[in-house]
């Protein structure tokens, strides 16, 4: 009887101490909600131009760099070519050719514009920039997928393409949030 008593508190301790290594361990981490605003891979950058005198002259300049930041440089890095003394209409477009079938960035943009702004200047060449398209915040802020260009004197330089990524932080300058994409394009108004 002794025995069958000693076997059963030696049974009930191990019982015991299993149970209790395993309330013991972790709990499984809870896993992070999705981030609905994480920075998209952006590849290639294209301005499309239209001319506001002749809506035929369409102009393009691309920067392409399959493989994104670092790595290997672009494959496409196009110079702006635009009449001087002339205004133009520039829409946006933002690819991810990473993915299969090619993801269009720039409906991301569209989509989520309370969250990002595009902001344009340039280095030398004499052109300005107004916003065509904006949010919904009170008041407005621009997004700037479509903009007006308007050249001045014939001239060369830089025009520095930068979108950033500003959820909850949007205030219509360049300080907060992320850089999503930054290009320097050449330009040259002839």
């Amino acid at each position: 009887m002794k025995n069958q008593i000693k076997i059963r508190l030696v049974v009930a301790a191990i019982a015991g101490l299993l149970i209790a290594s395993q309330g013991c361990k972790g709990k499984d981490p809870i896993p992070a909600p999705p981030n609905n605003n994480e920075t998209e891979l952006i590849t290639t950058v294209t301005l499309i131009f239209t001319d506001s005198a002749n809506s035929n002259d369409l102009r393009f300049a691309t920067f392409n760099d399959p493989d994104g930041e670092g790595g290997n440089g672009p494959t496409q890095f196009d110079t702006v070519k635009l009449k001087a003394n002339s205004t133009y209409t520039c829409e946006i477009l933002l690819l991810d050719k990473s993915k299969n079938p090619v993801d269009t960035v720039s409906n991301q943009v569209k989509k989520e514009n309370n969250d990002h702004q595009f902001f344009f200047h340039t280095h030398i060449a004499d052109v300005e920039f107004n916003y065509l398209d904006f949010d919904t915040h009170t008041p407005p802020l621009p997004v700037g997928l479509s903009t007006k260009w308007r050249t001045k004197s014939a001239g060369k330089g830089y025009v520095h393409v930068i979108l950033k990524h500003q959820p909850d932080v949007k205030n219509g300058t360049l300080d907060p949030g992320e850089t999503d994409a930054e290009v320097e394009f050449p330009i040259v108004l002839e």
